[in-house]
């Protein structure tokens, strides 16, 4: 069985890394990559030694690589190809035709609100993925609410979904911890590490709104923002304007998130959409408890409010309290105990290991 992932090539969050550690536990002869643009993602793939196929476009619209792709599927004996992205599944509707392989998809988002505040642009991308979604042989939905969506407002059949949650490496853990005072940070101060694209869907604005309510009561609260996009001048603007910006560093796109958390005493994600987010597995590994939107399938990750806290989406009063909480329990020692079992349900279910073996078996299904 041989498996043609590809991507855009742009990725460098949660989709990212969800396709590098996805690649790097499956067998290098087996499976490969193909991007439509030099990156990050290219970059790391082929350090890491996964074979990596770069089909340049000279434009999101040149769609003169499908032939490229289709000689190069039939060039290395490919079975399936797994598309990740708005732009490779609308070229997986063309390579479908092309080929003789088998087409599936991974949902790592709400297709709805891949493109929000991009105007009629956006509005036409998100008609051509959903166009595209519902032409795939198997769809892989990231969580139940994704598989919800795409069976119920998409119609595509109960039997072509597969749910598959995500999974990271519980073994791997920080070998270069920053100190507090490498970033100006103080020990008592209760630090809040938020991992997200400076975009609309990740909601900022309202982890501000909750932080400006938030230092009324407890003034030594710091944020770092990890994370890089289109709304970044915005946001420092508007940290300004609520009178934060002494409690907000903006740390911009890291390749050594893993080293940041253990500075952490809380994790946030106030998202509008996700889908089983990797971000907060990864708080979860360095034992971090987080306050989460209740968005795709946090409520796997946080049982209850012994393993972190679950607000509503755009809940500021909610999610201040959350945060006064934790400083709260930061000074009992309570917020480290809730790390702990944080850390000990998702290790416990949620390693790559499962993932993989859940996608690889699907593979196998639908051949």
């Amino acid at each position: 069985m041989k498996v043609l992932h590809l991507n855009a090539g742009n990725e460098t969050g949660g989709g990212m890394h969800h396709i590098l550690l996805l690649l790097s536990h499956l067998d290098r002869s087996e499976f490969f990559l193909g991007v439509f643009e030099e990156g990050e993602l290219a970059k790391r793939a082929q350090e890491m030694g996964i074979q990596t196929k770069v089909f340049p476009q000279s434009s999101r619209f040149d769609m003169s690589i499908v032939d490229s792709i289709a000689e190069y599927v039939k060039e290395h004996d490919i079975d399936i190809i797994h598309t990740h992205g708005a732009r490779a599944n609308l070229f997986g509707t063309f390579l479908k035709k092309k080929t003789h392989c088998q087409w599936v998809t991974t949902i790592h988002s709400d297709p709805r609100d891949d493109f929000l505040g991009q105007g009629i642009k956006g509005k036409v991308f998100t008609f051509l993925n959903i166009w595209s979604i519902k032409k795939t042989d198997h769809l892989f939905a990231i969580s139940e609410k994704f598989n919800e969506i795409v069976n119920q407002s998409f119609k595509v059949k109960k039997e072509k979904i597969t749910t598959i949650l995500n999974g990271i490496q519980f073994e791997k853990k920080s070998t270069n911890p920053f100190n507090r005072s490498d970033l100006g940070l103080q020990q008592d101060d209760l630090v809040i590490i938020m991992v997200a694209r400076l975009e609309k869907v990740k909601d900022h604005m309202t982890a501000f709104k909750a932080l400006k309510m938030a230092v009324e009561k407890v003034p030594n609260i710091k944020l770092l923002l990890v994370g890089d996009g289109k709304e970044k001048e915005y946001l420092m603007s508007q940290s300004e304007q609520l009178g934060i910006k002494g409690n907000v560093k903006f740390l911009g796109h890291r390749d050594d998130v893993i080293d940041l958390y253990p500075l952490a005493d809380l994790g946030l994600l106030t998202s509008k959409s996700e889908s089983f987010p990797l971000v907060l597995l990864e708080a979860a590994r360095a034992a971090v408890p987080v306050v989460t939107t209740d968005v795709g399938g946090v409520n796997k990750m946080i049982p209850d409010e012994s393993h972190g806290w679950i607000t509503g989406v755009g809940d500021v009063a909610r999610i201040a309290q959350s945060i006064t909480l934790a400083s709260e329990l930061k000074r009992t020692g309570e917020l480290v105990q809730m790390g702990e079992l944080f850390n000990q349900h998702c290790s416990g279910n949620f390693s790559i290991r499962n993932q993989v073996a859940s996608i690889y078996d699907t593979y196998k299904k639908i051949l």
